[in-house]
């Protein structure tokens, strides 16, 4: 999310003090205007070398000329004003002194990080002091549960001597000191219920909601652990507590009288207690690991009929008694009529898991759909396409817990099912739309109706699919291409809304090219891997320029020398390309901007990116084979770039023969030929991974 859209969602407390960062000499209407801009420029630099200066300021006139031919179109006459006097401003004061101008920019970029990590700050300490308050309440409830053993095993004793000292009891205020414990017992479970609802309500669901975002290429989500030694504490300590009310049982059992608040108190105890400890079970039984077909582990909660998937749930009470008494058994609803094959049913145990959980791994699952009427379709979700119905996947078992029976269900999030590898696409979109706008974990009619997003949304998720593959997201300048594909030209596109209809007619195709691009990605990277060394590291900050607008292509370009080329996605190619475009003059001197034709992972199959920039010659107007990339964006030489990727001088080329005798040939032919073969094989496994 770009930093200005990042400052205005912050407190009030913080608002003010961004106020404050702006003057005339840098108007703040200026930084709303231009921020996607601003916050892409290397002002810092610009504040030390003149020229650098010189130039990123008339860029910002010109940034500003453009700003204001937008609200001319407009007709917004206030923004008009504004910025020529803006303009006016700036001209009159920095035109002589542009390093000036750079440093005031770079100091407000600077407290703006400063402000945001604050907040952050801030945020996390919030969140660590709730965390502890947590642990202080389940130590309290603890220590007064020990509390109550103590006086429990007091009032036994004295209830034991009741018959021979019923009067003495009686004037050492025995009444008065059950009254005080059943009292005592009362508020416990009130702290009891308190707590719990923060576990379950609040920091359950927290995790449910992070394990959401996980899902969709978001930030990996957190283990357990924590949440499970917390919730088994609790648990424990009601179990504890329960069987101190069945001792009040045994008491009055033994001897009662008139007015005894056991037989008024203890019913109701005891009903809370168990409801309590119930409410618990149940919520503790969780899904850790969503359904997910092995071979697309970037693809959760897609399953194709007759392929296998797995799943794994687990119980966040950690009794060892329960320990291979748990039988979970795993169905699905009745939308569309599936039969579960495989291991459909497995026993919970804590030898599978490395920190001892009692948890339960489904590996071998399929589906298979029964064929009937309409499709095997219900009359229901008849006006839903495949892909965007959703269906549960649903795992019961029981639990006989000291003479309780509690019966346990968990769901998995909404999954969809598809019957042809084809529908991923389309399916994987349902998937993203559904956990980006709702935490409802069993909303299956989602799409009867579905929500509306806004572009801040689909862009986070849109640079979480890019990070989960190549650990990088995209950038400001690339989302805003992709947002002027998608919406238009704009001023800003923050908070603009996008149908679900939209996002497939529109955002769906795009979303096939970002698919393809992925794969390609990938693959562009493994090649290069294959060839000595790991170039990951290097293309992950910054080679690749990615999603460019033309019209951003040609302005950046234009100004550098001949020869300067950048490498950038294709915007046409369905299969997903990468291309480079680069500068170079004409007979007359006039500047020219070039590309070629995109390459696809089919011609990377045989020949690594790097060898195809490093070897790439034109003809020129004098009918000599020369080659026009010189300078990697912005003034990189190509060797340094790419050199160390490239195969090496002193190998002969296979197209060639290369070699003195036939066998040389012969054994550098078979060597080629089983590269390609390894690479063409590793490259099907990583498309059956990725689709």
């Amino acid at each position: 999310m770009a930093q200005w859209n990042q400052l205005q969602q912050l407190e009030t407390r913080y608002l003010e003090q961004l106020y404050h960062l702006y003057s005339d000499s840098f108007p703040m209407e200026l930084r709303q205007f231009l921020a996607p801009w601003i916050e892409s420029q290397d002002w810092a630099y610009a504040a030390n070398k003149e020229s650098h200066a010189t130039l990123v300021f008339h860029n910002l006139l010109g940034e500003i000329d453009q700003q204001y031919s937008r609200f001319l179109q407009e007709n917004n006459v206030l923004y008009q004003h504004n910025l020529r006097r803006i303009k006016q401003h700036l001209q009159s004061k920095y035109l002589e002194k542009p390093m000036e101008i750079a440093r005031i920019v770079a100091r407000c970029l600077w407290e703006e990080q400063r402000l945001l990590q604050t907040a952050t700050t801030a945020t996390q300490v919030q969140t660590l002091d709730k965390h502890q308050i947590l642990e202080h309440n389940l130590q309290d409830i603890r220590k007064r549960v020990q509390d109550m053993e103590q006086k429990m095993k007091m009032l036994e004793n004295l209830q034991d001597d009741f018959d021979f000292n019923y009067k003495t009891l009686k004037s050492q205020g025995g009444t008065t000191g059950t009254h005080s414990l059943m009292t005592n017992m009362g508020g416990l479970l009130t702290a009891m219920d308190y707590v719990q609802k923060n576990l379950t309500d609040e920091e359950l669901a927290d995790w449910k909601r992070r394990q959401q975002i996980a899902c969709i290429g978001g930030p990996p989500n957190i283990c357990l652990d924590r949440l499970e030694t917390w919730i088994t504490s609790l648990a424990e300590s009601q179990l504890q507590i329960r069987q101190q009310i069945k001792k009040l049982e045994e008491l009055q059992q033994k001897v009662s009288y008139k007015g005894d608040p056991i037989i008024q108190h203890r019913p109701a105890l005891e009903e809370k207690i168990v409801d309590l400890f119930r409410s618990l079970m149940k919520s503790a039984f969780v899904v850790e690991r969503q359904p997910c077909m092995p071979m697309h582990p970037d693809r959760p909660l897609v399953i194709k009929t007759g392929v296998q998937f797995t799943n794994k749930v687990r119980l966040l009470v950690k009794f060892p008694e329960l320990n291979y008494q748990l039988k979970i058994k795993v169905c699905i609803d009745k939308s569309r009529k599936f039969n579960i094959l495989g291991t459909n049913t497995k026993v919970m145990n804590m030898e599978e898991s490395n920190n001892g959980s009692l948890s339960a791994e489904f590996k071998h699952l399929t589906l298979r759909e029964q064929r009937c009427g309409n499709g095997g379709r219900t009359n229901s979700d008849a006006s839903l396409i495949v892909t965007e119905e959703l269906h549960l996947i649903t795992f019961e078992t029981e639990v006989y817990h000291q003479g309780l029976k509690i019966d346990l269900e968990t769901h998995s999030l909404p999954v969809v099912v598809i019957s042809n590898i084809c529908q991923m696409p389309n399916a994987w979109a349902s998937i993203l739309w559904y956990n980006m706008l709702t935490n409802h974990p069993k909303n299956v009619n989602f799409f009867t109706k579905p929500p509306v997003g806004t572009w801040d949304q689909v862009a986070e998720v849109l640079s979480w699919q890019f990070s989960s593959t190549t650990k990088r997201g995209l950038t400001i300048e690339q989302l805003t291409t992709l947002a002027e594909k998608l919406l238009g030209p704009s001023v800003n596109y923050s908070g603009c809304q996008i149908t679900w209809a939209k996002f497939c007619k529109v955002l769906y195709l795009l979303y096939v090219t970002l698919y393809s691009i992925q794969l390609l990605l990938f693959g562009f990277i493994l090649l290069l891997f294959c060839r000595k060394t790991w170039p990951g590291r290097d293309f992950l900050s910054g080679y690749i320029m990615g999603f460019i607008s033309k019209e951003r292509e040609r302005a950046i370009l234009s100004p550098k020398p001949p020869g300067t080329f950048l490498l950038r996605f294709s915007e046409s190619s369905k299969e997903g390309g990468i291309t480079f475009t680069w500068v170079e003059k004409d007979i007359s001197g006039k500047t020219q901007i070039q590309s070629v034709e995109p390459y696809t992972k089919q011609q990377l199959n045989n020949m690594s990116f790097a060898d195809i920039i490093m070897g790439y010659k034109i003809m020129d107007a004098t009918n000599i084979l020369v080659s026009p990339l010189v300078y990697l964006y912005p003034d990189i030489p190509k060797e340094d770039a790419f050199g160390k990727y490239c195969r090496p001088e002193s190998a002969p080329e296979p197209e060639m023969g290369g070699g003195d005798s036939t066998n040389s040939k012969s054994l550098h032919r078979f060597a080629f030929s089983m590269k390609n073969v390894l690479l063409s094989m590793i490259l099907l496994c990583l498309t059956k991974i990725l689709f």
